[in-house]
């Protein structure tokens, strides 16, 4: 399941936006390992939105999950990678005051071997995406 750093937690209490690196495989092939986000906290939460939460269970840990169904008492959050767990599947329902933001752009950081012209062009033109919301009725989103 990815992780998210404290920093995102201070950065939140200061700003509208803040910076979160993920951790884990759970949001593959849309998160990676490694992948820096810029999550816009408060933000309205809508069916297939990639978002930040705190996990019911454990909520020092912050999570990255899809938004898939509004359901009474809050979301049913899932993973993108269905082989992962760590979802709703396994706590249920979030309640909305555990919903900090939503993910709003994806980047890649710089590696360490990436300092030729041309590594540098293809970082950049590739290096950051939006994170859009996925509204299909595919099976991956659908609650269980």
């Amino acid at each position: 399941m990815p992780e998210l750093s404290q920093e995102t937690e201070r950065a939140r209490a200061a700003a509208l936006f803040g910076l979160a690196e993920v951790t884990g495989p759970s949001m593959v092939p849309t998160l990676y390992q490694g992948d820096r986000l810029v999550v816009q906290y408060g933000a309205r939460v809508r069916v297939g939105d990639v978002i930040v939460l705190r996990h019911p269970f454990q909520q020092d840990l912050l999570v990255v999950k899809r938004a898939a169904e509004r359901r009474e008492g809050g979301w049913w959050v899932r993973g993108d990678n269905t082989y992962a767990g760590g979802d709703s599947t396994d706590y249920g329902t979030v309640p909305d005051e555990l919903i900090l933001g939503k993910v709003r752009l994806r980047y890649r950081p710089l590696k360490p071997g990436q300092r030729s012209p041309l590594a540098m062009v293809r970082w950049a033109l590739s290096a950051a995406r939006p994170v859009v919301a996925v509204r299909s009725a595919s099976r991956r989103l659908r609650a269980r």
